[in-house]
């Protein structure tokens, strides 16, 4: 009979898993029969390896491991366990030794320079002396501008970090040179400014340290400015002020060219207002001679100019070879041999390490002795000073005593409501003579702390020389102080004190004999004290009125102490006082300086006229003793002839009467005859 639909589908269902067991049982035996042939295979490949690993290029199994497991992809792992897996590898001309000296030279390189500063340059260099710089020099560089693109404001640090190396290695200054070169040639090309701008300044501070030629920077000034832009001009100018000075000593015509160069561009106006404006800023830098952008920092000028060694081949034109094979591992064949002779360079660069370390152990062989010398004489002193005294004084060199009373200080200052309650609770702290001292300081301080003078605490200054005379000494002590060391201070805290001490002045609370320390005039004032003063008398200017004040600064008590501040002893002094108070609006105070100028020239005429006088008067009364002198010596020999000389002269007077007696009458004669013919 006919089948069914069903019972075809079933049969064929059969044959197709009875064809498929069939097969599966042909296969089996074929793969039994290949297997021992894939095990001679891999026996072969073992003996191979086998054999590479006798010959010394090649890694063990566990060697292969521990350097994987060091190459951890950057996992941490901890020191210990490092320290096993480097001791599982023991043959050092193996790959693997090598990997792991590698790996570690790359890590130290690396965090050194990371931890290179301004400060710590000095320490960090031998350091990296110290590394195997010569096989790790693609990792010193590359490195270095790593960080430098990472942090561009420690450009200068690590400019002079690669100009000491250069000194010693040139060939690693020589690398990074172009590398910095190329970098900022494909920077260029893809118009990536901040890249740029980060290499120029790379580039810059080479120039400053000497690494780098200036015809490399004239250069790339020229590339720069030959088709300017916003973007490229921008970058010259950042360029330029960073090594201006430089190239204005290297080349100072290359420098005019330049400049001339800016200038145009500014002229033509083609470019951002905000570029040209920077243009204008340049300007005015060099007209400043570069004073906010030196050369060198005084901490980074570590290399004297004729031991430094300028690459002067290296231009933006060409191919440079960047050795990029030195940045990866590669195994060395001759690995010992080469640390040993960079173990001799290092010593030549840093000095022998055993015989410093045999000098030191004996400095400290010495200088114990001379400590245990020294302990036995301090103990000594202190038995003689106990038997003495019978007991110790100790005395606290930290000063924290006075640290915690200051502190107390300040808290019941800033604690307080009003200046009675301050008062209070500050006498407090007097419990100790010598404290005074100290609060009148920390009073004046926190005066000058507060952004605007409060009157609360002159206040408080005047209630304390009010109280007790001890403050009043204070006072006059810490005005002494303050008057001195009034240049360290800011404009602000100058006024608060300079207003404090005027408050306590106004209410007659201590001396104005303090102005005694005032000394005006040009050679003894500065900036700041002429300030102090300037604001000291119009704050009493203030307080007082300008006749009191005036009445209180011609007082003759206080003569003495107003003798500086109103000098009469120079006229240049004195014409200096008139100009400064009269500058402040205190003319009124000058009068009597202006009288006494007034006058000047006449009593000069006084007393030249005196001394003249006193002169002339020695020499006559020289004279008067030499003629006295000779008239005793004749005295003796003129006593005989007295007597004849005063008759002769009693003769002469008789005859002198008559012939008077005879003129009288003739002219009584010839008067009556002029009286006769008038009539």
């Amino acid at each position: 009979g006919t089948e069914t639909e069903e019972e075809r589908r079933s049969h064929s269902c059969r044959g197709n898993i009875a064809n498929i067991i069939m097969a599966n049982s042909t296969k089996r035996p074929r793969e039994h029969k290949e297997l021992p042939e894939q095990d001679a295979q891999k026996r072969q490949k073992k003996a191979d390896e086998a054999k590479k690993e006798s010959k010394g290029g090649g890694m063990s199994m566990a060697e292969r491991k521990a350097i994987n497991s060091v190459r951890g992809s950057g996992v941490y792992i901890p020191p210990h366990k490092m320290k096993k897996l480097t001791e599982q590898i023991k043959d050092k001309k193996s790959k693997a030794y090598q990997r792991v000296h590698w790996d570690a030279l790359r890590k130290s390189i690396n965090g050194l320079i990371n931890k290179v500063n301004t400060t710590n340059i000095k320490m960090i260099i031998p350091e990296l002396f110290s590394e195997n710089i010569v096989r790790g020099r693609g990792l010193l560089v590359r490195g270095v501008m790593k960080a430098q693109m990472a942090a561009p404001n420690f450009t200068h640090v690590y400019a002079a970090m690669i100009a000491v190396i250069n000194t010693k290695m040139p060939e690693i200054g020589e690398l990074c040179l172009k590398r910095v070169v190329m970098q900022f040639r494909k920077a260029y090309r893809r118009n990536d400014k901040l890249v740029c701008i980060a290499c120029t300044k790379f580039i810059a501070h080479l120039f400053n340290q000497g690494v780098a030629h200036e015809l490399l920077v004239l250069q790339l000034l020229h590339l720069l400015l030959e088709k300017p832009t916003d973007d490229s001009v921008e970058v010259a100018v950042d360029f330029l002020k960073e090594c201006g000075l430089a190239l204005k000593e290297a080349s100072a015509k290359g420098m005019h060219v330049i400049m001339e160069r800016f200038r145009t561009i500014l002229h033509e106006g083609e470019i951002d207002k905000r570029v040209q404006y920077m243009i204008e800023g340049l300007f005015a830098v060099r007209k400043n001679n570069f004073a906010d952008y030196p050369q060198k920092v005084e901490e980074l000028d570590l290399v004297e100019d004729d031991d430094q060694i300028p690459h002067d081949n290296i231009t933006l034109q060409g191919k440079h070879d960047l050795q990029r094979m030195l940045d990866m591992f590669k195994y060395d064949a001759d690995f010992e041999e080469n640390e040993k002779q960079y173990d001799e360079i290092r010593k030549e660069i840093l000095g022998d390490d055993d015989d410093d370390d045999e000098d030191d152990d004996e400095d400290d062989d010495e200088d114990d002795d001379d400590e245990d010398d020294d302990d036995d004489q301090d103990e000594k002193e202190v038995k003689q000073e106990l038997d003495a005294n019978g007991n110790i004084k100790i005395v606290d060199m930290t000063e924290g005593d006075l640290i915690n009373l200051r502190r107390k200080i300040y808290l019941a200052i800033m604690s307080a409501l009003t200046f009675e309650e301050m008062v209070h609770k500050l006498l407090k702290f007097c419990h100790l003579p010598g404290l005074e001292g100290e609060l009148c300081n920390m009073l004046i301080e926190c005066c000058s702390q507060e952004r605007t003078y409060i009157k609360t605490y002159g206040e408080v200054g005047q209630r304390f020389c009010m109280l007790q005379d001890v403050f009043i000494e204070k006072f006059d002590e810490s005005f002494a102080h303050q008057y001195s060391t009034i240049h360290r201070y800011e404009t602000g805290k100058l006024r608060n004190i300079a207003k404090f001490f005027a408050h306590i002045l106004h209410n007659d609370a201590f001396d104005w004999n303090v102005m005694k320390y005032v000394f005006l005039n040009e050679i003894d004032t500065t900036s700041s004290s002429r300030i102090f003063i300037k604001i000291l008398f119009q704050e009493l200017s203030e307080l007082m009125g300008l006749q009191k004040l005036k009445s209180r600064c011609e007082d003759p008590l206080y003569a003495e102490a107003f003798e500086n501040v109103f000098p009469t002893d120079n006229p240049k002094n004195t014409r200096f006082a008139i100009n400064f108070f009269t500058s402040i609006g205190l003319g009124g105070l000058t009068e009597g300086l202006r009288e006494h100028l007034k006058n000047l020239p006449k009593r000069i005429m006084l007393q030249q006229q005196q001394i003249e006088s006193d002169s002339d008067s020695d020499d006559s009364s020289d004279s008067d003793d030499d003629s006295s002198s000779s008239s005793s010596d004749d005295d003796s020999s003129d006593d005989d002839s007295s007597d004849s000389d005063s008759s002769s002269d009693d003769s002469s007077s008789d005859d002198s009467s008559s012939d008077d007696d005879s003129d009288s009458s003739s002219s009584d004669s010839s008067s009556g005859s002029d009286s006769d013919d008038s009539d």
